[in-house]
């Protein structure tokens, strides 16, 4: 059955259930880290967009609740995506690159709670001028993609255009902030690429020359925390397997060339230009997708205005 922290409500939240969505997630992050055994004697929120971020104080952990979820989201496909995040975070900790660090107080998996999935990280020293989603250089995504290469656990197929886009995309009719034009474009984009992007196989058809690899699966150079000792990765819940590209979607020319000049030296293939466009694509389209979760995250309905305005001012794809 799917997922239904507040129902996945067709209507937008108010404020009022906005703040009453917190608390209860908030008491139920209180009373799985105290089953685990965990001391907690204050909640702080440290971040409340898509999910809400918990500091469990005195313990030096964190917790990470999804509340903002796809269409249709079961238990079991938010506890395999979080137990991938989970592995990969654990994974790089050994390998002594600087990313988010589960908690080692608790079990390396999440936790069920009320209507709620929870995981556990470590506290992180956060810097006074750390801010939320600020792009870091992005040489530091060729480095976190030269290790990612050696992860041996198994992945996904490009999961947040195969597994969440679908979702979206079938609940956009209806959308206020769309016209009939818009869901036309955005449905043929949609089955323009998932011929090319639907499974591994189908990509190599395409892009016979472009290797697979893990891939953090969301704007990695935007997902970091600044810390007091540098910057931490974050945000591995879209780790999946892809082309690098995936990861440098839509931020533009500049971000691809710095990306090429440290991707050499590290041994890194540099940007493939056809995959990029088609990549920037597939990403456009998954940010119109997220009108879906206006009802859930109602400032989402300003925040995407600019690229829903970009994508009808770009060309139609063209594969």
């Amino acid at each position: 059955m799917p997922m239904a922290p507040w129902g996945m409500p067709d209507v937008v939240l108010t404020p009022e259930e906005l703040a009453a969505r917190t608390t209860v997630a908030t008491e139920a992050a209180f009373n799985a880290a105290t089953d685990l055994g965990l001391l907690v004697e204050e909640t702080r929120i440290l971040h409340n967009v898509f999910s809400l971020v918990i500091h469990l104080s005195p313990s030096p952990v964190v917790a990470r609740i999804p509340v903002v979820l796809a269409p249709g989201t079961t238990p079991e496909q938010l506890t395999r995506k979080q137990q991938r995040e989970l592995d990969v975070a654990d994974w790089l900790r050994h390998q002594n690159v600087p990313a988010v660090r589960p908690s080692p107080l608790v079990p390396l998996e999440p936790v069920r709670e009320d209507d709620f999935s929870i995981t556990f990280w470590e506290l992180a020293d956060v810097a006074d001028d750390h801010e939320p989603y600020a792009a870091a250089d992005h040489a530091l995504s060729a480095a976190l993609h030269a290790a990612l290469m050696a992860y041996p656990g198994l992945l996904p197929f490009l999961s947040p255009f195969n597994d969440g886009l679908p979702a979206l995309l079938e609940s956009l009719e209806g959308s206020p902030h769309l016209t009939d034009e818009d869901l036309d474009r955005a449905f043929s984009e949609w089955h323009a690429l998932r011929p090319v992007l639907g499974s591994a196989a189908a990509f190599r058809d395409r892009f016979p020359s472009v290797d697979l690899q893990p891939i953090q699966g969301d704007a990695p150079s935007h997902n970091v925390i600044r810390c007091r000792d540098g910057l931490l990765f974050g945000d591995f819940e879209d780790v999946c397997l892809g082309p690098v590209e995936w990861d440098l979607a839509g931020q533009g020319p500049e971000a691809v060339e710095a990306y090429n000049a440290a991707a050499g030296p590290l041994g890194m293939r540099t940007v493939d230009p056809d995959l990029q466009r088609v990549m920037d694509t597939a990403r456009n389209l998954q940010l119109i997708g997220a009108f879906a979760l206006v009802p859930q995250l109602p400032l989402l309905a300003d925040g995407l205005q600019h690229p829903l305005q970009a994508w009808r001012d770009s060309p139609a794809l063209v594969l």
